[in-house]
């Protein structure tokens, strides 16, 4: 006597939604751009079930850094505005930038990028941008992974996430520790909104609906909001190879109020400067378009500063003087206070 479920046709990935064909064409597509990024170390990348990274033997007591992060709804736009190639460059810097203020050289980068039906020009769009994040912070994208699951995902939609890891000497970490009051702030411009911020961001488009203004800051108006992260990593390297720089504070979610005080010893506070940095037409706009003060800009974006540098006073200018050199554009912000009663951070 035969079952029921001998009558039953089998089932196979096609009847899943999974699209195994082109997760083969992606594949040949990413191997070309990962080849760009390689460096040394890398012993086995892109293919294999792990990736394999040998630490540079110039390490003496390497330490290892890691950092992973996400672009966050960002992503929103990118899905309604078809603007997929900087995001993947967005999903490097989140997690580069953060292992560089431990004074750590990125090493290598792993991605994730999950759907629900693989659009293989979509994808290569945005593992392209990955392949060139890597290729401008000098780490090598050496392995990932493309889920593709349906019914978890809308159509037309995906998530990231990135992986980095990197070294650094165990006696050159950078802990912050031994900042003191009259140490001088030194801001990096950033490029942009960079990946935080964007739930208001998109309110702000919202509200402003067809009176949006068609550029800022000489850029197209969906550009000016899509420009992609900085990366500081080459730059600051370079500083710091060169330069005793006792902090740095990479400014994500919670802007400068909230991510300076991570690299301040207990009993300091940060005193900023208010216009010691211009604000760009971006944030202008997003100010008075948010209706929102002062402080919740310091707290919500970064406000034109992406990068925190600490440095006593005395190399200051120096320091300030190498990263413009490298293309880095600088201003001094502020001065280590002792904190008293106060605030760790205050803009005055």
């Amino acid at each position: 006597m035969s079952s029921s479920a001998s009558h039953t046709t089998p089932l196979s990935y096609k009847d899943a939604g999974v699209d195994i064909d082109a997760g083969d064409a992606l594949v040949e597509r990413i191997k070309p751009l990962a080849k760009k990024t390689m460096r040394e170390g890398v012993l086995a990348g892109i293919g294999g079930f792990g990736a394999l990274f040998e630490v540079p033997k110039r390490y003496q007591e390497p330490v290892l850094v890691s950092g992973t992060d996400g672009v966050g709804t960002k992503l929103k736009l990118a899905f309604e505005w078809n603007m997929h190639d900087t995001v993947g460059i967005d999903l490097v810097a989140m997690s580069v930038n953060d292992v560089l203020v431990q004074g750590a050289e990125p090493l290598f980068f792993l991605d994730y990028f999950a759907c629900g039906k693989l659009d293989v020009d979509t994808a290569a769009a945005v593992v392209s941008g990955i392949a060139k994040g890597c290729e401008l912070s000098g780490c090598a994208l050496i392995g990932g992974e493309t889920a593709e699951m349906p019914g978890m995902y809308p159509p037309g939609e995906y998530d990231l996430a990135g992986f980095a890891v990197g070294a650094v000497e165990k006696s050159k970490i950078l802990t912050g520790q031994n900042v003191q009051a009259g140490d001088v702030v030194l801001g990096l411009a950033s490029s942009g909104v960079h990946s935080n911020g964007f739930s208001l961001v998109r309110k702000c488009i919202e509200r402003a609906g067809a009176n949006a203004p068609a550029t800022l800051d000489g850029k197209p108006f969906k550009q000016a909001i899509m420009e992609p992260t900085r990366l500081y990593v080459k730059n600051v390297l370079a500083a710091l190879a060169q330069h005793p720089i006792k902090a740095l504070a990479h400014i994500t979610g919670g802007g400068l109020l909230e991510n300076i005080p991570r690299v301040l010893p207990e009993g300091s506070a940060a005193h900023l400067q208010k216009g010691s940095w211009p604000q760009t037409e971006l944030f202008a706009w997003l100010q008075a378009t948010a209706g929102i003060d002062d402080i919740e800009m310091n707290r919500t974006f970064n406000n034109g500063i992406g990068m925190v540098v600490v440095v006593a006073a005395e190399h200051a200018e120096a320091t300030a003087a190498t990263l413009r050199a490298a293309g880095e554009q600088v201003y001094t912000i502020g001065a280590i206070a002792p904190r008293g009663d106060g605030a760790a951070v205050v803009v005055r």
